[in-house]
């Protein structure tokens, strides 16, 4: 059992190494809610530009708000 929940563990962590260097080379992401398309259409059909990124067609990785807001704390803290 002991090697499967070292397999798992480190899989784990891995993963975690990845995407906290994916947040940091790439922190913009394509809008989910518009598909990257800046717009949406309404409950009538009419388009109106996305809510979530503001008609950019991007957004911030959760990620890298994470980061930013880990970050902040620390240099509010040693100020």
């Amino acid at each position: 059992m002991t090697p499967i929940l070292l397999l798992a563990s480190l899989a784990t962590l891995g993963y975690a190494a990845w995407y906290l260097l994916l947040c940091l080379v790439a922190p913009w992401k394509r809008c989910d809610h518009c598909d990257g398309t800046g717009h949406h259409r309404t409950i009538i059909g009419t388009r109106r530009e996305c809510r979530r990124c503001d008609g950019t067609r991007l957004r911030v990785r959760t990620g890298r708000r994470i980061i930013e807001h880990i970050r902040d704390e620390y240099r509010a803290g040693t100020r």
